[in-house]
C-alpha cells in the first residue's frame, strides 16, 4: 500500500541567496514536501515505529534551512539527500522537495522563485 505523506508550505526565515544582503537580511521561505512510501506495515500495526514520522521530517527541513547557501539548487539536495539517508529503511519510493523564495531581489514583481527536485 502506497501512500502519499505531503508537508505543504513549511514557513522559514532563512537566508539563502547569491547576493550580500540576502545572506545579511534573509528572506521568508517555504517548503514542500512529498514522499511517496510503502504505509502497508504502519497501516496495519498503528505504531508510529512502523511509519515515516513526518514531525522528523519537518525537523530536517528546518535544520537544512538554517545552514546558508547561495543557490535554492544547493538548500532542496541537502534536504533530499538528508531524508533519503535517514529514511532509508521506511519504503520511499518517491517524491520531491521545493523550496521558494517569497520575495527574490529581481526587481520583478511575482509570487515566488522556487527549486523543486526529485528524490
Amino acid at each position: 500500500m502506497i501512500a502519499t505523506i505531503e508537508l505543504e508550505q513549511i514557513k522559514i526565515y532563512a537566508y539563502h541567496g547569491c547576493y550580500a544582503e540576502e545572506q545579511k537580511v534573509g528572506n521568508n521561505f517555504t517548503v514542500d514536501v512529498t514522499l511517496r512510501v510503502d504505509a502497508t506495515r504502519a497501516a496495519a500495526t498503528d505504531n508510529i515505529q512502523d511509519a515515516l514520522n513526518y514531525v522528523d521530517v519537518a525537523n530536517i527541513v528546518k535544520e537544512e534551512m538554517m545552514q546558508k547557501s547561495h543557490l535554492l539548487e544547493n538548500v532542496v539536495s541537502r534536504i533530499c539527500n538528508r531524508i533519503k539517508s535517514e529514511f532509508a529503511t521506511y519504503g520511499i519510493v518517491g517524491g520531491s522537495v521545493r523550496v521558494a523564495k517569497m520575495t527574490p531581489p529581481i526587481g520583478i514583481e511575482m509570487k515566488c522563485v522556487a527549486v523543486k527536485m526529485d528524490l
